[in-house]
């Protein structure tokens, strides 16, 4: 036992002294940014001068390759795995759930992802984490100063939930006259204002080697009003601002920090959404109660909005298999239903999707899978995002600055998987269960 306790201090002495001589770094992201709205902010009316100097000063991608499905809580986990879906196990925002048992619930808990992640890795080493808002987050052994996203009303009951998850005693140390940690499960740029305050707080109490944040009210806006609208300006403009006034806070502190600055997908407008579910309720595949109209059985079901999975009851039922690829190749050879391509389990595996799934329908972009009880109806938003990610539209941002970081400025379009090994480095732990490799 001597022996081993000997062997652990070497160990932990021998990482410690690489994590005090890196930068700490703070990384925040964006839900929805469009990297074009920063890159041209100016030729796209766009206001977003903190995101420029970052962009001026550091190195940044023309666009980030995402993952299957480019939606937020699967790519937020890439982001910080440097894994695609198939591996960290998050495959899509809501878990799948056909009898709706789980009343909508999505991915919250950390337990549920498969591999390590930059919270671990920097913990591992002895180095401080802190996260705010961050998707996946719920009961993280490795975040040291935790307020989850997390909500199931979006009501004020909703603020003791995510007392009772957060680190204890945190919720009171970032007390303000803002909102507090209702903050985490609203989308609005209130909500936004209110983080990154309490974020600001964060470095000055407790001095983090490694800080996630997650601004989300963009991502609500352009649904609402849609990408590139004069609402989505001003929601961008904003964030710019607290961006801005984060950084500059979060340097007094700690003037060496690097800023990471992620989205995990982009935007698109949307005009009709297709009633994919529908659909397999008339072929048989999904029944439900008649009076009720909840689903009492299914033998395949869709999962997801722009793209959808197909998850079969039985994926060895080759039967079963066929019988579902019929439907699908008749759904998508109308050319009213906005289906762009059906993708089998070799692209999905290729793509780094669920291996739930024994086929992908993806739409074309302006048309998305939705609920209504016609047939294709307009949609009930004005912009999304889910479609999968060959879609240039789909493309999110990435940008980096601060000591260490080369002034490289445009490095073109790069793999998601690589901004978790790339912000290793600079913090000088280990991340080998990534896939991707540093960019710098």
């Amino acid at each position: 036992m001597k022996l081993y306790l000997s062997l652990l201090a070497v160990a932990v002495n021998l990482c410690l002294p690489a994590l005090a001589d890196a930068a700490p770094v703070l990384m925040i992201s964006i839900d929805g940014l469009r990297p074009l709205d920063v890159i041209d902010a100016e030729q796209r009316g766009f206001e977003a001068p903190h995101l420029r100097r970052l962009m001026r000063e550091g190195t940044y991608a023309t666009g980030v390759r995402n993952s299957l499905p480019t939606v937020t809580y699967p790519n937020h986990t890439t982001l910080i795995t440097g894994v695609w879906p198939a591996k960290h196990g998050i495959a899509n925002n809501t878990t799948f759930d056909p009898e709706r048992k789980n009343m909508g619930g999505w991915y919250w808990y950390a337990r549920d992802i498969k591999v390590p992640t930059l919270w671990d890795a920097v913990h591992k080493a002895g180095g401080r984490t802190a996260s705010l808002g961050w998707p996946v987050s719920v009961d993280a052994p490795s975040i040291d100063d935790n307020i989850p996203e997390y909500w199931r009303a979006h009501q004020p009951e909703d603020e003791k939930l995510v007392h009772a998850l957060s680190t204890p005693g945190l919720p009171e140390a970032l007390r303000s006259n803002d909102m507090g940690i209702a903050a985490v499960y609203t989308t609005t740029p209130e909500g936004d204002l209110a983080k990154g305050r309490m974020a600001a707080k964060i470095y000055a109490l407790k001095r983090p080697r490694f800080m996630t944040l997650h601004l989300s009210s963009l991502d609500e806006t352009e649904h609402d009003a849609g990408p590139g609208t004069p609402e989505a300006k001003t929601d961008l403009k904003l964030i710019d601002g607290v961006v801005g006034d984060l950084v500059a806070a979060a340097r007094k502190v700690e003037p060496d920090l690097v800023v990471v600055v992620v989205s995990d997908h982009g935007f698109a407008p949307v005009e009709h959404e297709m009633n994919l579910v529908g659909a397999f309720v008339d072929a048989g595949l999904i029944t439900l109660d008649p009076t009720t109209h909840k689903v009492t059985g299914w033998e395949a079901a869709p999962w997801g909005g722009a793209s959808a999975a197909i998850v079969l009851r039985n994926p060895k039922d080759e039967a079963m298999k066929a019988r579902v690829k019929a439907l699908l190749d008749r759904l998508a050879a109308d050319p009213e239903n906005g289906i762009n391509r059906i993708a089998g389990a070799e692209e999905i595996a290729r793509l780094g999707g669920t291996p739930m799934a024994s086929f992908w329908v993806d739409f074309k972009i302006g048309y998305m899978m939705g609920g209504s009880m016609t047939h294709v109806s307009p949609a009930g938003e004005r912009g999304t995002h889910g479609w999968l990610p060959d879609h240039p539209e789909m493309r999110a941002s990435f940008f980096v600055s601060g000591p260490g970081v080369p002034r490289k400025g445009a490095i073109g379009e790069i793999d998601q998987r690589d901004i978790a090994p790339t912000v290793a480095r600079l913090l000088h732990v280990s991340l080998p269960s990534a896939d991707g490799k540093p960019l710098f």
